[in-house]
């Protein structure tokens, strides 16, 4: 026969305080393939170390081991890894399936990591379990099923990728005596089959059953007999399988390892739920937080549009923060003409204000009164409902001529009149409506609740404020000319006029520039502050996720055993990790969506505009949060020692 297994002088110690205790000493013996071999030992003997050395779960020895003459000790992990799912397969004491898989998908986890399409790893799977008296549990979890019923299952995932070499520890440790015969008697028609089977036991009577028998005691081998000479005159040919393409087998693996994950996440709600939360408060507060400045600004700057594009303003005082800017009186109706005469000039209008009470028969309001040209209406953009404004003539003639806004009319004429043609009484004057403009929408504090009248300035100076000078000059800049240029000009003409620079300019331009990067700061300033919680809702999945480690670390050493690669456990716990952030994600947009679309309606005037780049990049963000907080509890997945993973409890 063609000697399978060759080991000489090899020794494992395992450190215990600061000294070193030899579980094998010098040991070397030589397994054919084909043989049916028991290594039969008490506990403590070293047995289960020699079954791990030799089914390339342990690779802490020294020594020379050569399988099929390839020489061990000179394989990294991933290659061990092939060794293990492509020639041997383990029947554990305590079965080790995976608990959240079914029989029939326990028995297809190595041969998704051997790269067999999903088709044959399925009829094999199920002719197995069917040969092995399972064809009416093939859809049951291991806890719907006996202690015999799952030790098959594991022999059955032990063949799925032909089993050359059946390591069994301790088979029927956990069986009664009825099923242990079963188990035993399976072992016999696979050694008659040509498997070359390895069993480790303390029992006597299993060890009989073997034709060699291996006694080891203290960590050397005390006896090796054979009991019949009876072995397969050929080694076995391997079952095979169809294999698909790397790149097929590479979406296989991660698709087991979406599958597993998602079971995972699943089998956990509640703490899947809490690592979520800190992700979802995260991506919630940052996506609302850009939306409602967004929205906010978008807001301020329509009230800004509509007061016109390319509005310079004049008033009083050398700044806005000019404490004399109330008893600067030098802003007079010849300033505007003298500006109106520039070729700059679209239009212009002389502006003064105050506030008295609107009369119309009983119905009495507060007012805005606005005294102003009548390019007024141009200059700020606003649309006539109904009649039309005054003019030139009016203003030269004091004319007792009104237009109210639409605000206006639906608080004086309360009957539905048509306002054209009516007199109000403002303070103590009469004045004929001859127009009703829209509403105005270029307020940036508090809406008032008063109503707008505008009148001639000439009227409202000599009639009602009995005053010579004005409160402002507007000015709208013609579409040909520039704004900066058109602003230097009016303050280069003014001085000239005042001999002093007691007015101050501004540009409607700069406003708007001036709120956008504010509010573009603030924005960034309550994000920075959001994206705390992202990166404390991280650190939450990689503790979780490090305990998920923790309490997984026998299913990895069971996913090791059949033949994961390290990167497959990596996968598998960064995808865990990924799919808690997106999630996360997903509803912190969804929970972001409902608070914008919630203070919209409680709150009039807010709003929350929500763009596809931020919502993406939240997306982004989530994963790259999985990603980096999940590789750390992945590594250490993929680093542990298979042996002592499926040791652990």
């Amino acid at each position: 026969m063609t000697a399978l297994i060759e080991i000489q002088n090899l020794w494992r110690e395992f450190p215990a305080g600061t000294e070193k205790i030899a579980v094998l000493k010098d040991v070397s013996l030589t397994i054919e393939a084909g043989e049916m071999v028991a290594i039969i030992g008490q506990s403590g003997s070293g047995k289960s170390t020699l079954m791990n050395v030799l089914g390339c779960l342990d690779n802490g020895w020294t020594g020379t081991y050569r399988l099929a003459g390839r020489d061990i000790a000179t394989l990294a992990p991933d290659d061990l890894a092939e060794l293990r799912r492509e020639h041997f397969g383990f029947i554990f004491q305590r079965y080790q399936l995976l608990p959240d898989l079914d029989a029939r998908e326990n028995v297809e986890v190595p041969a998704i990591y051997a790269g067999a399409s999903r088709d044959a790893r399925r009829q094999r799977g199920e002719a197995l379990l069917e040969r092995l008296g399972l064809g009416d549990r093939m859809t049951h979890r291991p806890n719907a099923l006996s202690g015999g019923q799952q030790q098959r299952v594991s022999v059955a995932r032990a063949l799925i990728n032909g089993g050359e070499i059946i390591l069994a520890d301790e088979p029927t440790g956990a069986l009664d005596s009825h099923s242990g015969k079963e188990l035993m008697a399976l072992l016999k028609g696979l050694h008659a089959e040509g498997h070359t089977i390895i069993i480790v036991t303390h029992d006597a009577a299993i060890a009989a059953e073997a034709d060699r028998i291996i006694e080891i005691s203290d960590g050397e081998i005390v006896g090796d007999r054979r009991t019949r000479d009876d072995r397969p005159t050929a080694p076995r040919t391997p079952d095979t399988m169809q294999r698909v393409p790397a790149w097929r087998e590479l979406l296989g693996r991660s698709a087991e390892a979406f599958g597993m994950a998602w079971r995972s996440l699943s089998s956990h709600r509640l703490r899947t739920f809490l690592t979520m939360l800190g992700i979802i408060i995260g991506i919630a507060s940052v996506v609302s937080v850009v939306a409602l400045g967004q929205g906010s600004q978008a807001s301020v700057l329509e009230r800004i549009s509509s007061i016109g594009t390319n509005t310079i303003n004049v008033q009083p005082g050398a700044s806005a923060a000019d404490r004399r800017s109330n008893t600067i009186r030098t802003l007079v109706p010849e300033d505007a003409e003298a500006i109106a005469a520039q070729d700059f000039a679209d239009s212009v209008t002389s502006q003064v204000s105050s506030n008295a009470q609107v009369r119309f028969q009983n119905v009495a309001a507060a007012g805005q009164i606005q005294g102003v040209g009548g390019d007024y209406f141009r200059v700020n953009n606003r649309s006539f409902v109904a009649g039309a404004s005054f003019d030139a003539a009016s203003v030269e003639s004091l004319a007792q001529e009104a237009v109210i806004d639409t605000k206006g009319q639906s608080t004086l004429f309360t009957n539905g009149e048509d306002p054209i043609g009516q007199v109000i009484i403002v303070g103590n004057v009469p004045l004929r409506i001859i127009g009703v403009v829209a509403a105005s929408t270029n307020n940036f504090g508090p809406q008032s609740n008063s109503i707008s009248v505008f009148m001639p300035y000439t009227t409202a100076m000599s009639r009602i404020l009995g005053q010579s000078w004005l409160s402002a000059i507007s000015v709208r800049v013609a579409d040909t000319a520039d704004t900066a240029t058109a602003q230097a000009a009016i303050e280069a003409l003014l001085t000239q006029r005042h001999g002093a620079v007691d007015f101050s300019l501004q540009n409607t331009d700069t406003i708007r520039e001036t709120i956008q990067s504010t509010s573009q700061t603030l924005t960034l300033l309550i994000s920075a502050i959001a994206v705390i919680s992202l990166v404390v809702g991280g650190i939450g999945v990689m503790n979780i996720m490090l305990v998920a480690v923790k309490e997984r670390t026998r299913e990895i050493g069971v996913r090791m055993a059949v033949g994961a690669r390290q990167g497959d456990i990596m996968q598998q716990f960064l995808i865990e990790a990924v799919l808690v952030c997106l999630i996360g994600g997903a509803t912190g947009v969804a929970l972001s969506l409902a608070i914008g679309w919630g203070v919209s309606e409680l709150v009039a005037g807010l709003s929350f505009i929500y763009s596809p780049a931020t919502i993406i990049a939240a997306f982004v963000s989530s994963t790259l949060i999985g990603v980096g907080f999940g590789f750390m509890p992945a590594r250490s997945a993929a680093r542990l020692d298979p042996v002592v993973a499926l040791a652990s409890e």
